[in-house]
């Protein structure tokens, strides 16, 4: 093993450019999933005719896809059919995709554990459905809902780690040119990347245990 030289000044600044794609691609995708999420699990929830079959169709199948072939199809389908992105465009949407149809599905079970009674008292104090969603049931379940998302942002940090299959030059890509140079690097490195990676993580973590224990 090979500290000295795996923890040079280059490569420490060539990991922290890594990282820094990593941190910016996940909070790009977090931001758009989280929209698109609340998006499609209040569709899923109002039980619209034909609309909220058709978004239930459409969650379930990104749901039960392995991310990875999502990475895949964005990057390398996708031209086929004329829609051609960058790495990082593919890498952001393809993030965003999966991601939002899970929390699709965290909005939905947040908007369903609000009490019917809530809803009928509001709709018949003279609320339409959308006021009683926006004003009564949404904040509610919003708040019941930070802990699960929270733990899903976590998750979406970590599968950005995929992305070096479509060589987006993330946190383990830069790693992996680094460990390639010389194997003495390869446990220095992985020491570094998990520490990194899990400082990041049990941060978010703190964040969602003490908003969990906030609702308790």
């Amino acid at each position: 093993m090979d500290f000295a030289g795996a923890l040079s000044a280059d490569h420490l600044k060539f990991l922290a450019d890594g990282f820094w794609v990593t941190l910016s691609i996940a909070f790009i995708s977090i931001l758009l999933s989280f929209i698109i999420g609340i998006l499609l699990g209040t569709l899923r929830y109002a039980q619209i005719p034909v609309v909220s079959r058709v978004v239930a169709i459409y969650v379930e199948t990104i749901r039960n896809m392995p991310l990875l072939l999502i990475i895949f199809f964005t990057f390398f389908a996708l031209p086929e059919v004329g829609i051609k992105l960058t790495v990082t465009q593919a890498a952001i949407t393809a993030l965003t995709v999966f991601e939002s149809a899970m929390l699709a599905e965290i909005v939905r079970g947040g908007l369903n554990s609000i009490d019917k009674g809530q809803i009928e008292a509001a709709r018949s104090s003279g609320l339409t459905y959308i006021q009683t969603l926006w004003h009564i049931v949404m904040p509610q379940a919003l708040r019941r809902m930070v802990p699960p998302i929270v733990s899903q942002f976590i998750s979406l940090l970590k599968d950005t780690s995929l992305c070096v299959i479509i060589a987006l030059p993330e946190f383990m890509h830069n790693a992996q040119i680094i460990y390639a140079q010389n194997v003495n690097y390869i446990i220095p490195i992985f020491i570094l990347v998990a520490f990194m990676y899990f400082i990041v993580n049990y941060a978010l973590s703190l964040v969602a245990r003490r908003l969990e224990s906030r609702q308790a």
